[in-house]
C-alpha cells in the first residue's frame, strides 16, 4: 500500500470516529506495520499544522483528529457553543497529584492537600480528566484514580512523559516530604490548561 493512500485511509478512519484510535488498530486494518501508521501520522502532523485548521494528535499509542486551537473562537460562536469553564486552584492541585502518581486513592490526594477532595475528584470524573483505574488491594479496597486521554489534550500533550518536573520536594522536620508545597507551587506555575 502507497504511503498517500495510508495517510487517506487514517484521516478517513480519525474523521468519522471523533475519538482516539489504537495506531496497532489502524495498522491491522491495513494490513500494515505500526512504524507504518506511525510514520504516515508524523507526515500527516506536520502537513496539518501548517496546511490545515485541523490537527492530527497523538496521545501515547492512539491517533484523533481535533480543531487547530487557534480557531477555537470562530468555532464556539459559529457552534454558539460556550466557553469551558476554567480548573479552579483545588482542581488543577488535585489532577497534578493525580498526574504525577498515578494511580492514587482519594486518601492519598486528601493526605497531601490535607482537605477533603470528593467534590474536586467527582468533578475531574465528569469533565473526563482523570477516571478509575481499579481498587487498590487493601481494606476497603480503594478507588484508584488515573488521568485520561482528555487530560492530555486539554494539556497540550502527547503523554506524561512531558509534565513539567515537580519543583524540589522538601523534607520537614519530622521526616515527611511536603508534597502539597510542590504541587502548589507546580499548578501556580507550568501546569496550565491551553
Amino acid at each position: 500500500m502507497e504511503e498517500h493512500d495510508i495517510e487517506r485511509i487514517i484521516e478517513a478512519i480519525l474523521f468519522v470516529s471523533g475519538e482516539p484510535v489504537k495506531m496497532s488498530r489502524i495498522a491491522a486494518v491495513l494490513g500494515v506495520g505500526d512504524f507504518e501508521v506511525e510514520a504516515a501520522a508524523n507526515r500527516m502532523r506536520d502537513k496539518f499544522n501548517h496546511e490545515r485548521g485541523i490537527r492530527l494528535l497523538k496521545l501515547d499509542d492512539t491517533l484523533q483528529l481535533c480543531s487547530s486551537p487557534e480557531y477555537a473562537d470562530y468555532i464556539r460562536r459559529a457552534l454558539e457553543a460556550r466557553k469551558p469553564p476554567q480548573l479552579s486552584q483545588p482542581a488543577l492541585e488535585v489532577l497534578s497529584i493525580i498526574a504525577y502518581f498515578q494511580p492514587v486513592t482519594k486518601a492519598y490526594i486528601e493526605q497531601i492537600r490535607g482537605v477533603d477532595s470528593s467534590y474536586t475528584v467527582s468533578l475531574l470524573l465528569e469533565r473526563g480528566l482523570v477516571e478509575a483505574a481499579g481498587r487498590l488491594s487493601a481494606p476497603g479496597r480503594p478507588m484508584l484514580y488515573k488521568t485520561t486521554h482528555a487530560f492530555l489534550r486539554t494539556f497540550g500533550m502527547e503523554s506524561l512523559k512531558e509534565l513539567p518536573k515537580l519543583p524540589q520536594i522538601e523534607t520537614t522536620d519530622d521526616g515527611r516530604e511536603n508534597i502539597q508545597n510542590a504541587i502548589v507551587e507546580l499548578t501556580m506555575g507550568e501546569l496550565r490548561v491551553e
